[in-house]
């Protein structure tokens, strides 16, 4: 993801009544800010599993968006991931549901639904191991058998 400061300059004007897109609650943080920003909103704020998981996912995703040159793609990438730790700071992301207008604005869109389809699946594994007694009495007597 190649930022320059001009396009940094420009980005935190995103959401002025001029940008038409809603407003911005604070100046968009440069990418390795943002990433240092996330892990340890995640190292804080998030148990154990659930911090694995988000961790690789952002680790991931910043490798994937790191040679985007279209400053607008940067700007919106920049964007959500800091609306996200937002978020994760001030734990109002728990119960939250995804905005379906976000959904749509995808750019794989079968691609990047698989992917939060996959995202789901995995929290709500995680949600049944943690809260479902019998499924930890099967797991704990399959660790046994295996010795």
């Amino acid at each position: 993801m190649r930022a320059t400061r001009t396009l940094l300059a420009k980005a935190s004007t995103v959401g002025t009544p001029s940008g038409g897109l809603g407003v911005v609650p604070h100046a968009l943080l440069p990418p390795i800010p943002l990433y240092r920003r996330l892990l340890r909103g995640h190292r804080k704020h998030l148990p154990p599993e659930m911090r694995v998981l988000g961790d690789e996912y952002v680790k991931a995703e910043f490798r994937a968006h790191r040679g985007v040159d279209n400053p607008i793609h940067i700007i919106g990438f920049l964007t959500e991931w800091q609306g996200y730790a937002q978020q994760i700071e001030g734990e109002k992301w728990r119960g939250d549901k995804m905005d379906k207008a976000k959904i749509d604005k995808m750019s794989d869109t079968d691609e990047q639904i698989a992917q939060m389809y996959e995202l789901m699946q995995a929290i709500r594994k995680q949600e049944l191991e943690d809260n479902d007694p019998e499924f930890q009495a099967a797991i704990g007597k399959g660790e046994g058998e295996k010795q």
